[in-house]
């Protein structure tokens, strides 16, 4: 389990950890703004792209290889990346980098799955929501640490060392599990076609301008143009993966009800969080007046009430039905969002504070419950499908909300309130839609095996 946390943990964590040191980047390596952006954009396609396919290939080959190899590219693309001498070769490295933490990811809740016995999963998945939800929000003030004492290269040396010991461990650590290679397989079109869907949404995304500064380079139009790319090769990849047995894009596990309203569940939620986290720092700074270091410390009042409530959640799994836990965390998550939008002009530090704690303490009580039964649903075979699929679920919720987002920041101003409170408004709608989506569990049999 500490191989297991170590990777989830770098792997989440490099997501971020480059954006405090964008501009030095672009300084020494002699690049523009919106080329260097990439180096931030690189590694969260390459993310994106490929979980599906490793997933599905840990299915066929084991999750123990596919993690083993995913760690070392990991760690190869991050000697390169310390050592790059130019934009191309440190935006390349990154995409390598990608490519390894999402064979890390892709097996991730497979392996917790593996490891544990079925009577302490909950646990198992309470522990790696914890460390998920830290890693997730912990790359700047890792980065800031980093940059006091070294240059950026440094940022992505450490993950040397760290990926060595990892990998080391794993070899020992890290248990076998049956495969099935003769009844899993996928074509290069299929995967082609992965990549294609995912990638035209997340580029047609941040073409929109959401928290990435792309907007002067690309018109909103050529974004919106993008999305609707994005959908059309999602029908056609949808409609061609539904014709096979054990499918690259798991079609056959989201007939599964309870499995297809948990990712109901998970999406929403996550659209909902992204749109919080991208919308309340415009509130802080802007309407509210609070300094930097302010906001900062206002925004970690949601992490560190994930981190309390989901030990909590994982240990009522199996004692209280996931989709109640859900449905009762997503809840008191959209009372909370709404509250934030409800604030008054100039709130006090604790109004903000407490509301941010019920929205932590919400989605800390959803998460390990719904992480548990998108992993346990499943068939045994399929373990690998339903790992990438949470982590895709992760991944296509935050892109929804970033979408929603630029629609309302380019129908609202962002900078006087309005834009922000709206936000938030639907936050609240998406999470009490996965607070729905979540009791109807409640109504279906637990799994199909």
């Amino acid at each position: 389990m500490l191989v297991i946390i170590l990777g989830i943990a770098v792997s989440v964590l490099d997501g971020t950890i480059v954006n405090l040191a964008l501009p030095s980047i672009t300084h020494q390596l002699h690049a523009s703004a919106s080329q260097a952006i990439w180096v931030v954009n690189a590694y969260q396609i390459a993310v994106l792209v490929m979980l599906l396919p490793l997933a599905t290939l840990g299915d066929r080959v084991g999750y123990r290889r596919v993690y083993l190899v995913g760690m070392a590219v990991f760690v190869t693309a991050s000697l390169v990346a310390a050592t790059a001498r130019s934009l191309d070769m440190l935006i390349a490295a990154r995409a390598l980098q990608g490519l390894g933490a999402a064979g890390i990811m892709g097996v991730n809740a497979a392996l917790v799955r593996l490891t544990y016995p079925a009577s302490y999963i909950g646990r198992g998945v309470a522990i790696n929501s914890v460390v998920v939800a830290t890693a997730s929000v912990a790359g700047p003030s890792v980065a800031a640490a980093i940059l006091s004492i070294a240059s950026w290269p440094w940022l992505f040396a450490i993950n040397v060392p760290f990926g060595l010991v990892t990998l080391t461990l794993a070899v020992r650590a890290l248990p076998l599990n049956a495969v099935t290679a003769s009844r899993l397989g996928f074509s290069l079109l299929d995967v082609l076609l992965n990549a294609a869907m995912f990638s035209l949404f997340f580029i047609g995304a941040d073409a929109l301008g959401v928290g990435k500064g792309r907007a002067a380079q690309v018109s909103r139009a050529a974004g919106w143009l993008l999305l609707l790319a994005g959908i059309a090769v999602g029908v056609l990849y949808v409609r061609r993966q539904r014709r096979l047995e054990t499918p690259l894009l798991p079609v056959d596990l989201l007939r599964i009800p309870v499995f297809a309203l948990s990712m109901g569940t998970s999406v929403s939620s996550f659209c909902a969080q992204m749109l919080a986290y991208i919308a309340l720092p415009f509130l802080f700074l802007d309407s509210y007046g609070r300094s930097h270091a302010a906001a900062g410390f206002l925004m970690t009042a949601w992490p560190l009430a994930i981190v309390v409530m989901a030990p909590v959640a994982g240990r009522l799994i199996g004692r209280i039905a996931d989709g109640l836990l859900g449905g009762a965390g997503l809840a008191l998550m959209a009372v909370g969002l709404l509250l934030l939008a409800l604030l008054p002009a100039q709130p006090a530090n604790a109004d903000i504070v407490w509301r941010m704690v019920l929205c932590g303490l919400g989605f800390g009580l959803f998460q390990s419950p719904n992480n548990h039964t998108i992993i346990t649903t499943p068939p045994p075979h399929r373990a690998g499908a339903a790992s990438g699929m949470l982590g895709t679920a992760r991944l296509t919720g935050q892109t929804l909300g970033a979408v929603m987002l630029a629609a309302i920041f380019s129908f609202w101003n962002p900078h006087d309130g309005k834009g922000p409170t709206i936000a938030l408004l639907l936050a609240a709608a998406c999470a009490a839609f996965g607070a729905v989506f979540s009791s109807l569990r409640l109504r279906q049999p637990r799994s199909a095996r």
